[in-house]
């Protein structure tokens, strides 16, 4: 079985043989073809490892706005992840297992069943979006207790960060709130910024990306930290020093060691205040003219639309995923700000993974070897005889080609009260502690 967390920005992919409960030939590498003008060449999703000079890179995405729009692009990185380079898959004979957005569109839908189907001619294959893969793996796991039956997975990427309930792996649609800030916006909204400031940088995605991940952080203080960096500015403990890359000697960029010599041919970008108020973003897009409420009130947006008396499991149970979600001080400020809007009797935990961003592809591999992945499989002979329809009675949550309203509510209504009888008369640790949360507040 092949399995395929096709990310806007980055691809996780790797191969489960049966009787093998690892991958094999696991991969992580950009999901895009770019150009690079200092070696004049093209390289394509696994070759970018290749590149020698990482200035001036134009990207050709194949998403646009969290959706699969450039086709050509997409299928010259999946050619290049099957062929012998990388996993060396034999299509006729595989199983695929392949993620998709959140809301995605029926048209872009039947488009992945072509190409899977008709163009690779897969023997089978599987489409969901990550956070449907979650309640297969570790990120809830405490050692003594039960998974819980309800979890809020906050999956902060690329394009978007999308906060989604679930009930006993069921997507609660009518709950899933969308915040139109990701990684993206966050490194071109640092690129304006460093370029209005320092160095005209606006060509330079690849190397401002790699300066957000190495340098930024969500501040606990937000307040604090910028009366800091105005009261002593360049003379603080919040100033770090990035030395930009020099490929004309073969050296990278990375951060500068306070013992490291410079010399006048080294370009050197300060990070000040710009390390904690481009991640902030997250919590204040009308910052830059959004108007979006932040993650924590999008949270608490998503859980006052579910069943009142499961509200305390989901408090308990809010997991993150996503490579926003790896910030330093994320987790500590999303607890923080939660916290005030919160019951004051309800109990909030979050879970973060080791690796946010692998963990989607980790728990697919969790659900590839359970019980359920057979039944959840749609064979190329059933697409073949049913087409479309074959594929959307094992696929089909999201129903967004429904033009009314009401019926879009309807469906989901009924989702909820058909997941709520399924609970188990036992209750986890976190439903324990919102009964009897629950059961003091009436009294």
């Amino acid at each position: 079985t092949v399995v395929l967390d096709n990310g806007g920005s980055t691809i996780k992919a790797g191969i489960v043989r049966p009787g093998h409960e690892d991958d094999d030939g696991f991969s992580l590498f950009p999901n895009a073809v770019v150009r690079s003008k200092g070696d004049k060449a093209t390289y394509v999703g696994h070759q970018i490892g290749r590149c020698k000079d990482y200035s001036s890179l134009h990207y050709r995405l194949p998403f646009e706005k969290g959706y699969l729009v450039d086709w050509d692009a997409q299928k010259a990185v999946w050619d290049g992840l099957f062929s012998s380079e990388v996993l060396s898959v034999n299509a006729p004979g595989s199983s695929l297992l392949i993620t998709e957005p959140y809301f995605n569109l029926h048209t872009i839908q039947d488009i992945y069943d072509q190409f899977v189907f008709e163009e690779y001619e897969f023997h089978s294959y599987h489409r969901c979006t990550p956070a449907a893969l979650i309640p297969y793996g570790q990120l809830f796991a405490v050692q003594g207790m039960q998974m819980p039956e309800c979890s809020l997975i906050v999956d902060s990427g690329f394009s978007f960060t999308h906060v989604v309930p679930i009930i006993n792996h069921q997507i609660q649609w009518h709950a899933v709130k969308r915040l139109d800030v990701g990684g993206k916006l966050l490194t071109n909204q640092l690129k304006e910024v460093v370029s209005y400031r320092q160095w005209n940088m606006m060509d330079e995605t690849y190397i401002v990306n790699h300066v957000k991940e190495s340098c930024c952080y969500v501040s606990t203080q937000f307040l604090t930290d910028l009366e800091t960096c105005r009261s002593k500015p360049k003379r603080n403990e919040i100033v770090m020093e990035y030395l930009l890359p020099n490929y004309a000697v073969n050296r990278g960029g990375g951060i500068r060691k306070p013992d490291a010599e410079v010399t006048s041919a080294d370009q050197i970008l300060v990070m000040e205040n710009e390390r904690f108020t481009i991640p902030e973003l997250l919590f204040r897009p009308d910052d830059i003219g959004l108007e979006q409420s932040g993650l924590p009130g999008t949270i608490a947006a998503s859980i006052s639309l579910l069943p009142h008396d499961l509200h305390g499991m989901f408090w308990a149970n809010i997991g993150l995923i996503g490579g926003n979600t790896k910030l330093p001080g994320f987790r500590e400020r999303l607890t923080t700000e939660l916290r005030s809007l919160a019951p004051v009797d309800y109990d909030i935990q979050i879970y973060c993974a080791e690796d946010p961003t692998t963990e989607a592809y980790r728990s697919a591999l969790a659900f590839v070897q359970s019980p359920d992945f057979s039944d959840r499989l749609v064979t190329r002979a059933e697409y073949l005889e049913s087409g479309a329809n074959a594929i959307r009675r094992k696929f089909g949550h999201w129903q967004l080609g429904d033009n009314s309203k009401g019926g879009e509510k309807s469906k989901a209504g009924s989702a909820v009260r058909e997941a709520e009888p399924q609970l188990n008369k036992k209750p986890s640790r976190s439903r324990f502690r919102a009964t009897t949360s629950g059961s003091s507040r009436r009294r």
